[in-house]
């Protein structure tokens, strides 16, 4: 995942008057979003997102100061420019976020399925869409970028892995 793949959408993007609150599988890490959030979700198909995930990483935006985490993290520098945080208990995805935001505002891509409130949000976009495993091919309408449409916009970002 990289950091341009879910840029923010004024016109969709979302300040919520009560707060949404999700947790990993045990429960023992709880993520609390009350503020500005993007209520779409957005897919990735690059061959890390794939290892990370079992095939298909999803995600949904929100600002950090939105963002509330309680309970123990554990963080995997993944690239030169991103981390991958985890439940170190029962090894729950929890998000996706950039360490040097080159002066923007920080950000989480955090995963959907902690929250109840996601269930129902619709796909906004989707990356390396070339290179999804055969078994996952995403349905609607939705922007959709190729791996050298992806990384041409995005040459910031260490090339796809083999």
């Amino acid at each position: 995942m990289h950091p341009a793949t879910f840029e923010p959408d004024a016109s969709r993007a979302s300040h919520w008057g009560s707060a949404i609150t999700g947790h990993c599988l045990c429960g023992a890490v709880t993520i609390t979003v009350e503020g500005d959030h993007d209520p779409r979700v957005g897919a990735c198909h690059c061959r890390m997102c794939q290892r990370w995930s079992g095939g298909l990483f999803l995600c949904f935006t929100a600002t950090a100061t939105a963002v509330t985490v309680r309970g123990e993290v554990t963080r995997y520098r993944s690239s030169a420019f991103a981390e991958r945080a985890f439940c170190p208990r029962c090894g729950s995805h929890l998000w996706f976020n950039d360490v040097d935001t080159g002066g923007e505002p920080p950000r989480y891509e955090l995963m959907p399925g902690l929250f109840d409130a996601a269930r129902n949000w619709p796909l906004r976009s989707e990356i390396y869409v070339d290179r999804a495993m055969a078994s996952v091919h995403l349905l609607g309408e939705h922007r959709r970028k190729s791996r050298a449409e992806y990384e041409a916009e995005n040459r910031f970002i260490e090339k796809d892995m083999e």
